[in-house]
């Protein structure tokens, strides 16, 4: 416990601060807004470096924010992979080549807890089941965050591209996009993991971002359908598409617990 304390700290003011987060707007929304990422992003890295080895976790950080931000970089400029969008200056901090710093750093933030709960569900052996698992729960995030912080102004869409249905202005290019670095994401860290492993996936030892997994999941479907009804249609989607890791991960700890009391 001692040496997650870090990790759970962080967990919690992430947690408390996303619960805030419905009920302010304007300038303290934007500030709540950084208080989540760099929150997520800190107890993403601290868990990594106490379970995972600090190696490990610079390498974590390095493809998930580094292709993070090479994709928004080049996103920005061209409109590929997610179609044509602008962020908001100056709201959530510097930016650089049109792309806020924290953006990377959300990648990470998401990207951990996904991982994290993958590798419960598909083992270390099974790399190609891993990888698109790995893949699809990153990618189906986004379900969750594009449309909430599209109606935030966090950024904006130009592209002509159709929506998915209850998903307007967000353009169906963008979640193919993100499936798309979800799966760069996810086959260089499942082919790292696999040359320079980590421990083998332990319960206990994961609970931070198995929470904070479980958290995004279910938590961010009842904030959408219930204090945002605006995003009613992102809470039915996000749901469904987090639910690919989701449900097997909660079969997967309801045996653990079973075992554990037999």
């Amino acid at each position: 416990m001692t040496r997650t304390a870090p990790a759970v700290a962080a967990a919690a003011l992430a947690v408390a601060a996303q619960i805030v987060y419905p009920l302010v707007d304007g300038a303290a929304r934007d500030a709540v807004t950084v208080v989540v990422v760099l929150s997520l992003a800190a107890a993403a890295v601290a868990h990594a470096c106490a379970v995972r080895g600090r190696a490990w976790a610079a390498v974590f950080v390095g493809v998930t924010a580094g292709l993070g931000l090479l994709s928004e970089v080049v996103g920005i400029s061209t409109g590929f992979p997610f179609g044509c969008y602008d962020y908001a200056q100056g709201r959530i901090g510097p930016s650089a080549a049109g792309v806020p710093l924290l953006v990377p750093l959300a990648w990470t933030a998401g990207s951990y807890p996904v991982w994290c709960a993958v590798t419960h569900v598909a083992p270390r052996d099974r790399a190609a089941a891993r990888a698109t698992l790995a893949a699809v729960g990153i990618a189906a995030w986004d379900l969750y965050l594009d449309p909430q912080m599209v109606a935030d102004g966090q950024w904006t869409w130009c592209s002509t591209r159709p929506s998915p249905p209850g998903l307007d202005p967000v353009p169906w290019t963008n979640y193919v996009g993100w499936l798309l670095v979800a799966a760069a994401i996810a086959a260089t860290l499942t082919w790292f993991d696999r040359r320079s492993p980590a421990p083998e996936p332990d319960v206990a030892a994961d609970a931070v971002p198995l929470a904070l997994f479980l958290w995004t999941w279910l938590g961010s479907a009842l904030a959408h359908a219930v204090f945002l009804p605006e995003l009613g249609w992102s809470a039915l989607y996000g749901l469904v598409g987090m639910g690919a890791v989701g449900v097997p991960l909660l079969i997967r700890l309801s045996r653990a617990g079973t075992m554990a009391r037999c």
